[in-house]
């Protein structure tokens, strides 16, 4: 039998699994944007957006709020619809920016220069499927736009709060850089940022983020 905290790896990546987590629950995540993307994309100038991996829409919704047009691609048909009135419940003005589109990112391929900012918040994927993604997330991004990745660090896989059990899904910011040409990209950001956070005990716990932000130059 499966134990109910480490699903079996070949579902993990299914729509099948994340409909089912998201009907198990009113509400998976904090419902706040991601603290990164608040921290470098505050100061940007609206354009167009693509949020990937958009669970119940808070990153979405934010970026909307402050004028962006966004593309929200997430496996989850429930989580889209959960997300979806979300938006509705933030106001007309919001919900009108935000095209909800069911995908599965490991097939999925946005097409080529069209976003001024693409955003990946915690894809929590094997290098085999992140490094092809990734590729196709930093050619999805316009002269001038900003490529936005945020995953684990490598220094968080022994924390006690909750992480993903393959060592395979964590990543430096380095790494991610490193993959980049840099005769098109301008790294802006790479670095592991730590933050405090609780642990299943209540007790504060010091983690890190890998941040990537790159700027594609014209």
């Amino acid at each position: 039998m499966t134990d109910h905290h480490t699903p079996d790896m070949s579902t993990l990546f299914t729509q099948e699994y994340w409909d089912e987590r998201y009907r198990g629950a009113d509400r998976i995540w904090s419902g706040e944007p991601n603290r990164r993307l608040v921290e470098q994309v505050g100061d940007l100038t609206p354009g167009t957006a693509l949020d990937v991996g958009s669970g119940e829409g808070a990153d979405a919704i934010w970026l909307a709020a402050r004028g962006w047009d966004v593309t929200a691609i997430d496996v989850s048909s429930v989580g889209l619809a959960r997300a979806a009135g979300h938006a509705a419940d933030a106001g007309a003005g919001v919900a009108d920016r935000i095209t909800w589109q069911q995908a599965d990112v490991l097939s999925w391929q946005p097409s080529p220069g069209q976003f001024d900012l693409v955003s990946s918040q915690f894809m929590q994927l094997p290098r085999l499927y992140l490094v092809p993604l990734n590729h196709h997330l930093a050619a999805a991004v316009r002269p001038g736009g900003s490529l936005l990745i945020v995953g684990h660090h490598p220094s968080d896989m022994n924390t006690s709060v909750r992480r993903p059990h393959n060592p395979d899904m964590f990543f430096t910011a380095e790494e991610i850089a490193a993959s980049l040409e840099p005769a098109d990209w301008h790294v802006a950001i790479a670095s592991a940022p730590e933050r405090q956070v609780p642990d299943p005990d209540g007790q504060l716990v010091t983690i890190h983020d890998a941040v990537l932000h790159a700027v594609r130059r014209h």
